[in-house]
This record gives C-alpha cells, sequence and structure tokens, in this order.
C-alpha cells in the first residue's frame, strides 16, 4: 500500500489498547482520528467499586479529549462504529464513515450468557458505567426493599445475593457485597440486620480463579469464606428468572443475581471477513495485524494472540496497554520502511482482590497474598489511572473507606420501577414455594448467622 506524506490513522475504541496506542503518536507527523461510542476512557477493573457504591462513575472515568488534548493532529469522534470495510480501507458509523491508511480495532469485549440471551434482563453484568449504575441500584435496593418487607420468605429473597461465575470480577463483586452486608451496613438498618444476608457465587469449574496458580486459588476461596460468601465450585447454573436462579436441581428465592461468568468479543469482529476463534475473537498475525490486510490490526480482548508458549493471552489491562504501545510502534516503523520483531507479551504478574486488605499476587518469580499483596494492588491502580484528580479522589475515598467503613456513593439512582418489577417477582416465586424456605436455605441456614458473628 502506498503510504502518504501524511498518513491517516484511526483507532476504534479508547478503552487501554486504543488510548495507549494514540498516546504513543503524540510526536508523529500523521492525521489520527479515535472514535468511541463514549467521550471518556473507562478504567474497567474498579468499575466493580461503582457498582458497589465505593466510588462514583467520574472517579474512574475521564475524558478522551483531554487526555489527548495536546496532540494537536488527533480528532476525537464520539460515535457507534457498525462494521469496517478492510478491502475499502473505511470503518462504517452510524453517521458517517472515516477512511483510513491504518487501522487499529480495540472494541474490547461484552457480556456472554452462553447461548441464553434471556438471562440477561435478569442477571446484569459489569462492562460499563450503566451496568455498575444497574447493579449498585438492585444492591442497594435489595436492602431498601428488605427493610420495608414485612414477610419473612421475602424478606430472605431480597435479602440474598448471587454472583455467577467464580473469575477475578465475580470475587471482587462477591468481596464487595459481602462487605456491604456484614460491615458496612449493619447499623444502616432499623428493621433488618444486613448481617442475615446470604452471598453467593457460584463457579461451575472446580475451583475459583480458575488462571492462577492452585494454591492462590484456595487461599481467594479461603478469604470468600472468611467475608462470609458461600462458595459453590462445580455448580452450573441452569435457569435464572426475575426472583429466583437454579443451580442443577436447587431453585433459590433470589432478587438480585450478578454475572461474571463469560465474556464474548464486540461484534465488529464479523465485519473484517477473516478466521474468528471459538468464542468469537480475531485470529491475528505475529505483528497483531489480520490475515491479508497488514494495515490492519487488532488488540485487546478483541485479539485471539498467542504467548510465547502457545497458550492464549487473557483479557487483562496490562495485555491491552502492551498491544498498543506494540503496534504505534510498528505503525511508526512501516511508515518509515523499517520492520518490526513480533508482538512479545511480557507477563508482569496478576492480582486479584477479595475485599478490603484481601489480595492475591502472583508475579511468576513469586506469590503473595493479605496486606502487602493489597498495598501492591493499590499503588498498581492508582498509577494505571488517568490524570491526577481521578488518583487523588480515589486513594482519598480509599483512605476514608479504610478508616470509617462506611461507603463513598451509596446513591440508588432511579430504582423505583426496577425495585416494584423485582418485588413482584419475588412475591410470585414465594407464592410458588408457599412462603416456605428453599431446601437449600434450609440446609444452610447457619451459614449466614456464622457470618454475621464474624
Amino acid at each position: 500500500m502506498a503510504v502518504r506524506e501524511c498518513p491517516r490513522i484511526v483507532i476504534v475504541g479508547a478503552g487501554f489498547g486504543g488510548l495507549y496506542a494514540a498516546r504513543a503518536f503524540t510526536h508523529a507527523p500523521l492525521q489520527l482520528t479515535v472514535i468511541d461510542r463514549h467521550n471518556y476512557h473507562l478504567f474497567q477493573p474498579l468499575l466493580y467499586q461503582v457498582a458497589t457504591a465505593g466510588l462514583s462513575p467520574s472517579d474512574i472515568a475521564y475524558p478522551i479529549r483531554s487526555v489527548l488534548r495536546k496532540q494537536r493532529t488527533t480528532r476525537v469522534v464520539q460515535a457507534q462504529v457498525l462494521a469496517i470495510k478492510p478491502h475499502e480501507h473505511r470503518v462504517m458509523m452510524t453517521d458517517g464513515a472515516v477512511d483510513y491508511d491504518y487501522l487499529i480495532v480495540a472494541t474490547g469485549a461484552r457480556h456472554s450468557y452462553f447461548g441464553h440471551s434471556e438471562w440477561e434482563k435478569s442477571a446484569p453484568g459489569l462492562k460499563s458505567v450503566t451496568d455498575a449504575l444497574t447493579i449498585r441500584r438492585r444492591i442497594l435496593g435489595a436492602f431498601e426493599q428488605a427493610e420495608r418487607e414485612s414477610d419473612e420468605a421475602r424478606r430472605r429473597a431480597w435479602l440474598t445475593f448471587v454472583i455467577v461465575g467464580g473469575g477475578p470480577t465475580g470475587l471482587e463483586l462477591a468481596g464487595a457485597v459481602a462487605e456491604l452486608a456484614f460491615k458496612v451496613m449493619v447499623q444502616d438498618f432499623r428493621r433488618i440486620d444486613s448481617r442475615e444476608a446470604r452471598v453467593l457465587l457460584v463457579q461451575a469449574m472446580p475451583r475459583v480463579l480458575p488462571t492462577y496458580p492452585e494454591a492462590l486459588s484456595a487461599e481467594a476461596e479461603s478469604a470468600l469464606r472468611g467475608l462470609g460468601v458461600e462458595v459453590r465450585t462445580n455448580t452450573a447454573v441452569t435457569a435464572i428468572h426475575p426472583g429466583w436462579v437454579t443451580m442443577g436441581e436447587q431453585r433459590i428465592p433470589a432478587a438480585t443475581v450478578l454475572w461474571a461468568a463469560g465474556v464474548a468479543p464486540s461484534p465488529v469482529a464479523h465485519s473484517l471477513g477473516v478466521p474468528l476463534d471459538h468464542a468469537g475473537r480475531v485470529l491475528v498475525e505475529p505483528d497483531l495485524s489480520i490475515p491479508g490486510h497488514p494495515e490492519v490490526f487488532v488488540i485487546g480482548d478483541l485479539a485471539a494472540c498467542m504467548d510465547q508458549t502457545g497458550h492464549p493471552l487473557p483479557g487483562l489491562a496490562a495485555v491491552a496497554v502492551q498491544q498498543g504501545h506494540y503496534v504505534a510502534r510498528h505503525i511508526l516503523n512501516l511508515m518509515q520502511g523499517r520492520s518490526s520483531d513480533p508482538f512479545r507479551y511480557v507477563d508482569k504478574g496478576t492480582l486479584a482482590t477479595i475485599g478490603r486488605g484481601r489480595v492475591v499476587a502472583d508475579f511468576r518469580v513469586f506469590r503473595m497474598s493479605g496486606f502487602w499483596a493489597w498495598l501492591t494492588w493499590l499503588a498498581v491502580h492508582l498509577f494505571l489511572l488517568i490524570g491526577f484528580r481521578n488518583r487523588f479522589l480515589v486513594l482519598f475515598k480509599w483512605t476514608w473507606a479504610l478508616m470509617t467503613s462506611q461507603p463513598g456513593a451509596s446513591i440508588i439512582i432511579d430504582g423505583t420501577e426496577t425495585s416494584s418489577a423485582a418485588d413482584t417477582a419475588v412475591k410470585e416465586e414465594i407464592a410458588k414455594t408457599g412462603g416456605a424456605p428453599s431446601a437449600v436455605a434450609r440446609a444452610q441456614g447457619g451459614m449466614s448467622k456464622a457470618a454475621a458473628l464474624r
């Protein structure tokens, strides 16, 4: 492809991969266009804290234009991308099109319900600010409804929280909900004791954090149980409806079900016309380009990329950041007629948090958990946050929460309609069971009481 005197580079998606690639072009002689359906970059690793009232959306979101304002040759476009036409070098949007010489696709992933899309309404996932606010509304609204409920069985259903999925997001949500119930909200209500809540984490695989070493998985599960979370491994969810969830043959009344079990790549991948893997991710070349189009690159959760040992790279922010840096350097080399080595991911380790002060860390050369791992987790996340203001606010709110055990953003937004619908579903489910506790609730009735004594 003949390269123009001033190449046109388009980046679709301003997540970690897209934004870090854009910043790498700061001083390059080119025309850069960044397209995203939002006007902000979202720090997804802390999205669960927005969902559980620890932080506000503005604490973990930063305007894309502010990040790139010093790059005079960069244009930011807020738009929804519908398709990409590699043979025409064109990105199709809902209200127009953009041509390119080089393209970076970093559109990320969405929820996957494994063929049960009908579950999404009853069990929201966590990928966006809207998702986080929906989950916060359901969690806090459940406690409010339980406070007003006079029927014991319905109150028990309102105080039952089921998190589906035992990966990092599932553990983060379960740990945060347990802390809310068993520590933070203990003195907030008069008719209920929030420590009577049940928090269940359901994992279809034999252990939580299956991509971590077994020893750290065991520590994480132990930490969850220490918080009062009921952990069920080798247990698959077979049905989710408003007001209840089924695990095998066991049906449990639960007003709040949260989904953290799977993700699917952006549908934009299908428009590229290249091979996809079984999960729908793009099978990229060693330089992260797509087959037949060396000017088109796919990075982040959308890319099916292998490490040096032939294993697929995980959908982590660290992977996307390194890919973004690499592709930007590779494009600059192509513009100057130079070649690049294949992409090589440097694994600096992974961290998973299970409530305040509880983190498991795998740095490959050594592993740790507990307080020092937690401090490391804090430092890493503060470093990766965009903007001094966000770093300062998050640090302040974390310090305040640690000192006072109070949430920083426990406000319910537009929750009346949702609560009414959920209330109807809970009442219908309890009516079907005659108001009696389920077999599971009877068998484990003492567990939440034990958690309340911790």
